[in-house]
């Protein structure tokens, strides 16, 4: 027999911080707003913040808790009446709320026939702060006077225009070879993702300008000259991605001109001479966190394309997710990328209790893949192992040591999330997934992750125990034992560098890299693929998380370095310290003018600058259930970064940036203009 079901259930959610002595307590009000009772029912909530399942919690007992996931089981025989209250005070957390995104964002009630019934939830409240919560992104206004007469972001090396011509009504660029043609078709298909209605690509019929695409010889790859003269327009170049930058350029400064012409000008002569400071300019996106359907990926790498960066960091799997079609084992999509109550990965970050997910089929990857490299952006895939490997476990259960014992933890709170160095059957799977990979992702640069390995990974395993003691001697191997249940408890704060876990890890990370260099594949990894120092510093480069310092560090030793601090440059990062911001903040907070104004090579020697490949922005996804929470941390700070990998230093300009800003486009929200 079914439980009845109020029409009307409200939960809120109250956080209280630490003050006069007191603790601090997070709240959950569960309001029966109907006229029936309710029992038999446990309430289920998930956001980035986590309940402590060992801590205290008044009210209710923790009855499941995975990550982020908690289930709340009421006293025995508990009714919540009509019009009454069930109130729970959560006295134990993995950390502190800081921002309202940290509390639950979303709730639902299991019920004991097996149905649930999705709660109506409001944003966790603060007993601190009123202020309105922010989403959205932070609009920089076009000032009516700038310090520049054109508006380009990123800013190019040379600058030397004149004089001001009536607007274009669009332009028809007119090829002289393939690249050209090729760059002329991106273009079109570029301004058609992000201004499609704003025909800066016309027919000449139409009254469009013609723009010549000239080839020249001794240019480099990423370099142009944008000519202007009454009569004409020209773009020289040596390739496809040069042409494009040029007409990107162009287009830029036509948006300015049209959008502001109070402000800006297009000009009547003159030239634009262009090229990167930096090679490595990228985007990491985490899309198991949070899925993103194909068409929201396909115009992110279009406002990549228009703010020049040229790398995609596809972080395809995690604990939460795997996203990406594998025929040998249709079990990673089938199991591994869905969420749902009763499922085998439960509701997550804000997932509800309904199957959601999603996953990219090969097909569809393959033209994403295509489009991108028109837009002069390479796609690196990553699948994150041995650890963040939870949901790949769930759909291949023989990648853990059958006869393992006891658990390990991860910093988000995923148990024996690795899998494990010791089987010979690991590599097998692995092997098989990543050569599907290599034949998706022709950039041949595969991200392995190998971040964030807890240090009591495998210490349960009769397996991994007998491998490390052949390979470092029974002492290393019974002291690993002995870091069985060892709970991870913040970001960095267990090095594993030297112990038993960190011996596993790096022995995983020769094999599978030496495969991959087999496969013709530059591997990558972040910070912590240096544990031991065993990968081919030849094949493979780091991003490196945790700070320049550590960047350069590694430098030193010979890694060829992509510089991503989570402090500045994690874009999940709240802007500022406020509850009524957005985001996280455990590396720090970052707007976009300290993002700007960051220096990724501060303090670094000439020779350790000689393996800076370049930067890159990470998007980690866990607070981003809100969209309008997206643009918030994304914008206008990718744009800040985009001129930090191509601009001089010398010539970059805060003052310059924030008056173009809001002319750069946003992923979700309404077209700045």
């Amino acid at each position: 027999m079914s439980t009845p079901r109020p029409k009307a259930l409200r939960l809120e959610t109250l956080w209280n911080p630490p003050a006069d002595g007191k603790e601090f307590s997070y709240v959950l009000r569960l309001k029966n707003l109907g006229s029936e009772p309710l029992s038999h029912f446990s309430l289920c909530i998930s956001g980035p913040g986590r309940v402590d399942p060992a801590g205290r919690v008044e009210g209710a007992t923790v009855s499941k808790r995975l990550s982020n996931f908690t289930e709340f089981q009421p006293p025995a025989d508990f009714v919540l009446g009509a019009g009454e209250t069930w109130t729970i005070s959560v006295f134990a957390l993995s950390w502190q709320f800081r921002h309202w995104t940290d509390g639950a964002t979303s709730a639902y009630l299991a019920l004991s026939d097996g149905g649930t019934i999705v709660l109506s939830i409001e944003p966790t409240r603060s007993s601190v702060s009123n202020a309105p919560l922010k989403r959205g992104a932070e609009i920089y206004p076009v000032p009516a006077h700038a310090p520049v007469q054109v508006s380009i972001i990123p800013w190019p090396n040379h600058v030397a225009v004149a004089s001001r011509r009536p607007l274009p009504a669009g332009f028809a660029p007119r090829a002289q070879s393939g690249e050209g043609e090729e760059a002329a078709e991106s273009f079109a298909a570029l301004v058609d993702h992000l201004f499609a209605v704003e025909g800066i690509v016309r027919t000449e019929a139409e009254g469009a300008v013609p723009v010549a695409l000239k080839d020249v010889a001794g240019f480099g790859a990423e370099a142009y000259r944008l000519s202007f003269d009454e009569e004409l327009l020209t773009v020289e170049a040596s390739s496809r991605t040069g042409f494009l930058y040029g007409l990107v350029t162009l287009g830029q400064i036509w948006r300015g001109a049209r959008l502001h012409p109070g402000t800006f000008q297009f000009p009547a002569s003159g030239e634009i001479v262009d090229e990167p400071a930096m090679g490595w300019r990228g985007l990491h996106l985490d899309v198991a966190r949070q899925f993103y359907g194909a068409a929201e990926v396909k115009k992110l790498i279009a406002v990549l394309a228009w703010n020049k960066l040229n790398r995609f960091h596809w972080h395809l799997s995690d604990d939460e997710a795997w996203r990406v079609e594998i025929d040998a084992y249709p079990a990673l999509t089938e199991i591994g990328a869905w969420r749902g109550h009763g499922l085998a990965v439960p509701p997550l970050l804000g997932s509800s209790p309904a199957r959601t997910g999603g996953y990219y089929p090969k097909a569809v990857i393959r033209e994403i893949v295509a489009e991108a490299k028109s837009f002069g952006v390479e796609i690196v895939p990553e699948i994150d192992m041995p650890g963040h490997c939870y949901a790949m476990q769930q759909a291949i259960p023989e990648l853990r040591d059958p006869d393992e014992v006891g658990s390990y933890y991860s910093v988000q709170g995923f148990p024996d999330n690795c899998i494990n160095p010791a089987l010979e059957k690991t590599y097998e799977i692995v092997e098989t997934i990543l050569t599907e990979l290599i034949e998706l992702f022709p950039f041949k640069t595969i991200h392995l992750g190998a971040d964030e390995v807890p240090l009591g990974a495998w210490s349960g395993s009769p397996a991994a125990l007998d491998r490390l003691r052949a390979v470092a001697g029974d002492a290393v191997a019974d002291a690993h034992a002995k870091r069985l249940n060892v709970v991870t408890n913040t970001h960095g704060a267990d090095d594993i560098h030297g112990s038993g876990a960190a011996i596993l890890q790096a022995e995983f990370l020769e094999r599978v890299q030496r495969f991959l260099a087999s496969k013709g594949c530059i591997t990558g990894g972040w910070e912590e693929a240096a544990h031991g120092d065993v990968i081919d510093k030849a094949k493979s480069y780091l991003c490196s998380w945790r700070n320049v310092e550590v960047s350069a560090e590694l430098a030193e030793r010979g890694y060829d370095m992509v510089v991503c601090p989570g402090q500045v440059y994690y874009l999940d990062m709240a802007l500022r310290p406020d509850w009524d911001e957005p985001g996280a903040s455990w590396a720090g907070t970052s707007d976009a003018e300290k993002l700007y104004n960051f220096d990724p090579v501060g303090g670094w020697t000439a020779a350790q600058k000689q393996k800076l490949l370049g930067i890159q922005a990470c998007i980690w996804s866990e607070p981003m259930t809100d969209r309008a929470v997206f643009d918030r941390l994304v914008f206008p700070r990718i744009s800040g970064l985009a001129e930090t990998g191509w601009t001089k230093p010398s010539a970059k300009s805060w003052e310059r940036f924030k008056a173009l800003a809001g002319l750069m486009p946003l992923l979700y929200g309404l077209q700045q203009s």
